[in-house]
């Protein structure tokens, strides 16, 4: 089961990573002040999803579907000894 839990775990991670980057270069793409915000200041993101939500979309659902890997592996993996 561990294998499995770092298989859905590293597939999880290998997906938010991807949409993490895509919504990073968007906000470069839209303004260099929103995308130096996106990197550096705290739920800055999460204000350029709402503020541009046609363009965030994508990426936005693209970081939520990773959430149920990282879930399940986090579920299939032991407890700590």
């Amino acid at each position: 089961m561990e294998i499995v839990g770092l298989a859905l775990l590293f597939t999880g991670g290998i997906i938010n990573l991807y949409f993490s980057i895509k919504m990073i270069v968007l906000a470069f793409q839209t303004s260099i002040l929103w995308g130096l915000a996106t990197m550096f200041i705290p739920l800055a993101g999460l204000v350029f999803i709402v503020s541009y939500w046609e363009k965030a979309k994508e990426p936005f659902l693209g970081m939520l579907a990773s959430i149920p890997f990282i879930v399940a592996a986090i579920v299939m993996m032991p407890p700590p000894q």
